[in-house]
């Protein structure tokens, strides 16, 4: 907070009220609650810059999480309850929404458009663009959002080349970076990057409060430049194109621009399979068991197990507190495995009752051919299903969903062996 959130902050509202700047800002709910604890003066300047209209607060997950992964109901409730926070908490309604770490394809566009965001902030990934800009506005494919996409070059520039001594460019200076972005073609130009950018990543001592102060006013010389939010600038300006990006070939603003800094090995896949697992009991028990499922969904917890090299590898290391990614994914491990033992000691007959399996934890009932004929994912519909079918499916199938209550329900023999002859 010293280093980074409250001079930084400070300094975009002195520069708001100076010379008009806008800025957007993404929080997640778990940020705003540590603002509320220990920073409360960082979130009246929130307060503020919302009330002269001089920064909007974009929609995300409420724990940057990795939530679309694993269940669209999970994401929504996320997304709404990050939503409620920031009208709560800095009296802003979002209007705009954005995936944790910019993760989108078109799915993720239209779910979040269907749920009142008519703007997306994603990345300008080059394979999408191809010979296009990322410099303009676009549509997504399937509905009528409004997608931004980050023009990542000149956001790297302040974000990761701001200190590298090794850089032709070195220094940068605010009119040297006002001069390019002023030179940019193009109707809009998303500039985004870790609000850490400022005082953490690049520490004071680097000259980046310097910049961030002074920027703002070399910007305001230029007359090609007006500063926007997002939504003003992505519903100022005409949609120029389609960005269509498939739902297998997600998008993100991390490394090569896919999922691969969270998924990317077999330790994180094995972690998020395992998170992906005890969802459904976390979600059935709900209060302190969701509440740690929640926080164990994190994308920072996979982020930290990644094994790149290179300059990717290097800023994984950077953000990581344990050294390793082995080190990273054996704590994550037994963190899962002390939430697992805590929701099998907190089950519950009636937590059984409330859980709904998904994917490959369902029940498929076959005929004598082998071909499916119905499907269980909770008690209610297993017992649905052996009332439903022909007695003679039924009777064959009955040992088996007594095995699949127990085993996936956690039922007690009796209670299965009941539930199986219904």
């Amino acid at each position: 907070m010293r280093k980074a959130y409250r001079p930084a902050t400070r300094i975009i509202l002195d520069a708001a009220k100076e010379v008009g700047f806008k800025a957007t800002f993404s929080l997640s709910g778990l940020l705003i609650e540590q603002l509320k604890r220990r920073a409360p003066d960082v979130l009246e300047m929130f307060r503020e810059l919302a009330s002269m209209e001089a920064a909007e607060f974009v929609a995300q997950t409420y724990y940057h999480s990795l939530a679309w992964f694993i269940d669209r109901g999970e994401f929504e409730e996320q997304v709404r309850e990050q939503a409620r926070l920031v009208e709560e908490e800095i009296g802003y309604r979002p209007k705009a929404a954005e995936n944790t770490e910019f993760i989108y394809n078109n799915d993720v566009a239209c779910e979040l458009y269907s749920l009142g965001y008519r703007t997306v902030l994603t990345e300008g990934a080059d394979w999408v663009l191809g010979w296009r800009s990322p410099n303009y506005v676009y549509r997504a494919w399937g509905c009528e959002a409004r997608v931004l996409t980050r023009n990542y070059r000149l956001s790297d520039d302040v974000g990761f080349r701001f200190g590298a001594r090794w850089w032709d460019q070195w220094p940068l200076t605010a009119d040297k970076y006002a001069s390019w972005l002023e030179a940019t073609p193009g109707d809009v130009l998303l500039i985004a990057m870790d609000y850490e950018t400022f005082g953490e990543h690049h520490w004071p001592e680097s000259g980046i409060h310097e910049f961030l102060k002074w920027l703002p006013r070399e910007m305001a010389k230029r007359p090609r430049l007006r500063f926007a939010t997002a939504s003003e600038a992505a519903w100022r300006n005409p949609a120029r194109d389609i960005y269509d990006v498939p739902p297998w070939a997600s998008i993100s603003w991390a490394d090569e621009r896919d999922l691969s800094a969270w998924l990317g090995n077999e330790m994180q896949r094995s972690s998020f399979s395992l998170l992906s697992r005890l969802y459904p009991y976390a979600r059935a028990l709900g209060g302190e068991a969701l509440r740690l499922w929640r926080l164990l969904s994190t994308s920072d917890h996979f982020y930290y197990q990644a094994t790149k090299i290179g300059p990717a590898g290097e800023v994984h290391s950077y953000f990581s507190p344990y050294g390793s990614a082995y080190k990273a994914h054996f704590a994550y491990a037994s963190a899962l495995s002390v939430l697992a033992a805590f929701i099998r000691q907190s089950w519950s007959i009636d937590a059984a009752k409330r859980m709904r399996a998904f994917g490959d934890l369902c029940f498929y009932f076959t005929d004598d051919d082998g071909r499916v004929v119905d499907r269980a994912c909770s008690i209610d519909e297993a017992v649905g299903a052996l009332r439903r079918l022909p007695k003679g499916i039924a009777d064959r199938h009955r040992p088996n969903v007594a095995r699949w209550l127990r085993e996936v329900f956690l039922l007690p023999p009796e209670a299965a062996e009941a539930y199986a002859r219904s």
